[in-house]
């Protein structure tokens, strides 16, 4: 069901569903089931334990490499105007700018993760419009995923109908141990291709591979001793699209990597780089990216595997992308947060995971739109309270 909702709202975002149709639609698909289990994944209630919500973890694809991820190096992502999401991300989460040279910008997410911006992105041509428009299955996720960018939203964060013009297209993880040679030969060795890519101004090693459901993975050198030791200073030509908050973004709650085959991209990140699983709920396992964050891998990316058997005469298209991605921040509280959303004209849309009003559920956070129209959350988890 969360699959259809994700399936609605984007159709809605992008002009295939009038307002009408889209309440039409959630009408009938809250009657068939309670609000609160949309939240779940897609498999609780009624579906669990059906052929399609099969809980059975796959297979390891290989041998474990033995490696653990110690750092996210960076993401990239490539947006329509990149200036004024860099600009919006120093702004609310208080990422600093290192570099601009007017093609990309390189923000460092606190003092643990970076994030590379570039410009040039183009949308994929506009479906051919029907008279009723038919929602199919699309990217899994909660209910705060299905909503990806809605809410009233002015200034520098988009809103209600703001079109994704950004995607989340890659991500770099540091392994260790770390030998450059040990590292590539275990990737070929396993089938992966390694192609590497290498700065050795900046001491940094990495290979390019790719996840099996076609998303570009990079592993590197990088760690806490050899990434973004010097301070941020660089300027961006873009003025701030609003006062600077006091948040400081310390943690990864979570990404939403919504993949083709969901089952086969838990045991292949498991195997590759340590990351450890937690319960496969049938359309989703959260699994736990070392002391970084978590990643919740998801049933979704164009082809709706990974629980149960697919259609034998469907041509299988694997796809995957960053749905969402969750940052914990501090200082917390769910009503000044929100206060301070509303100042800078933004949308605020609460998401506690199906579990009660955000003043008392343990989990509290807020879906918002950058100005690119990506979802960005930002919730109250950090490291000590990661699991709570």
């Amino acid at each position: 069901m969360s699959d259809l909702l994700a399936s609605l709202f984007n159709d809605f975002d992008r002009g295939r569903l009038s307002r009408r149709q889209l309440l039409q639609a959630l009408g009938i698909a809250v009657a068939v089931r309670p609000v609160a289990a949309l939240a779940q994944g897609s498999c609780g209630g009624a579906r669990a334990g059906t052929p399609g919500c099969d809980p059975t973890p796959a297979k390891l694809p290989f041998e474990r490499t033995g490696w653990n991820t110690v750092l996210l190096d960076h993401f990239t992502m490539q947006v329509a105007d990149y200036q004024k999401e860099a600009a919006y991300y120093a702004a609310l989460m208080n990422w600093k700018v290192r570099s601009d040279d007017g093609k990309q910008a390189v923000l460092d997410i606190g003092d643990w993760g970076a994030v590379i911006i570039r410009g040039g992105y183009e949308p994929p041509p506009a479906p051919t419009p029907t008279a009723t428009p038919t929602p199919t299955p699309a990217a899994a996720g909660d209910a705060g995923a299905a909503a990806a960018g809605r809410g009233g939203g002015r200034g520098g964060g988009g809103g209600r109908g703001t079109p994704r013009l950004a995607v989340w297209d890659s991500f770099c993880w540091g392994i260790e141990p770390w030998d450059a040679k040990k590292v590539e030969a275990e990737l070929k060795k396993r089938g992966l291709n390694p192609v590497a890519d290498n700065d050795p101004k900046q001491d940094f090693q990495s290979f390019r591979i790719k996840d099996p459901n076609g998303f570009d993975l990079r592993i590197s050198n990088g760690n806490r001793k050899n990434r973004r030791q010097k301070p941020a200073s660089a300027k961006l030509a873009v003025p701030a699209p609003f006062e600077a908050t006091n948040w400081k973004t310390v943690w990864l709650d979570h990404l939403s990597f919504e993949c083709t085959d969901y089952k086969e991209a838990v045991a292949f990140y498991d195997a590759l780089l340590g990351w450890k699983p937690g319960t496969d709920e049938g359309s989703q396992n959260q699994v736990q990216i070392g002391d970084i964050g978590d990643a919740i891998i998801r049933r979704g990316g164009g082809g709706g595997r990974g629980g149960g058997a697919p259609d034998p005469a469907a041509p299988v298209v694997r796809r995957a992308g960053l749905g969402h991605i969750a940052f914990g921040i501090q200082p917390w509280d769910a009503d000044a947060v929100k206060a301070e959303l509303d100042k800078r004209g933004l949308s605020g849309r609460p998401d506690t995971g199906g579990n009660g009003d955000i003043h008392t559920a343990k989990y509290q956070s807020y879906h918002t739109t950058t100005p690119n129209g990506f979802d960005l959350q930002i919730s109250v988890v950090t490291k000590a309270t990661r699991g709570s």
